[in-house]
């Protein structure tokens, strides 16, 4: 599972690093995103790459109401292609959700501590992602979106069972390209190299989503708070 990232980069860095060529999201530095929180992500829209801002937990067209989103907020590599709400979307809507690190959480008896896992150089990167759209009871169309995750590298895995798959710089064109077929995708969908990263401890206020400061960031001492 992927339920916890940080983005802290500028607008300026992030279109840049992706080639974003138009910005319709005011992004600001958020350092304990959240499922159902709005989260830029970059899309092709008429042949360019546009930073939109989405409801985090993809709320399939078909949805009763909003709460489907609470049970869609990752999507498995191994099933993406063959479920019913992510299939179609891998061959049309697929989106990249821009991050600069993500938490992961280590079970230790009855206690449970976060880590930050981030690329060596601290970086921006993209995770792979879906999305579809939703008309409201209101009849405003409401734009989600999911995290594709996959198996843990070795870097990860004595953490969590699952981690988000993140695109390496060269497969970002292909995997925004609408006409890049489905099953070529799948070899994107993999655990990113362990030692192109690096995880440290933080503290355990990152598991309550009110706390968003830039103290989430640092490095703490175990068994510490």
């Amino acid at each position: 599972m992927c339920g916890r990232y940080t983005i802290n980069v500028t607008l300026e860095e992030l279109m840049q690093i992706f080639l974003v060529e138009q910005s319709n999201y005011p992004l600001k530095p958020n350092y304990n995103v959240a499922p159902t929180q709005t989260v830029p992500v970059i899309l092709q829209e008429e042949g360019k790459r546009v930073l939109e801002g989405f409801h985090w937990g993809l709320v399939p067209f078909w949805a009763k109401d909003k709460k489907a989103g609470f049970k869609m907020i990752n999507a498995r590599a191994e099933t993406v292609a063959e479920k019913p709400a992510f299939g179609r979307l891998l061959n049309s809507r697929r989106v990249i959700i821009p991050a600069d690190g993500f938490y992961e959480w280590r079970k230790d008896g009855k206690e449970k501590q976060p880590y930050r896992f981030q690329l060596k150089d601290k970086s921006a990167f993209g995770f792979a992602g879906l999305w579809d759209e939703w008309t409201q009871p209101n009849g405003e169309n409401l734009r989600s979106c999911t995290i594709i995750t996959t198996t843990p590298n070795a870097l990860v895995e004595d953490v969590h069972d699952r981690m988000p798959v993140i695109l390496e710089r060269d497969t970002v064109k292909a995997w925004l390209d609408p006409k890049t077929n489905k099953e070529f995708l799948q070899n994107f969908l993999v655990p990113y190299p362990a030692d192109k990263m690096i995880r440290y401890p933080v503290s355990k206020d990152v598991g309550n989503v009110k706390n968003n400061g830039a103290g989430l960031l640092e490095e703490v001492a175990l068994n510490s708070k």
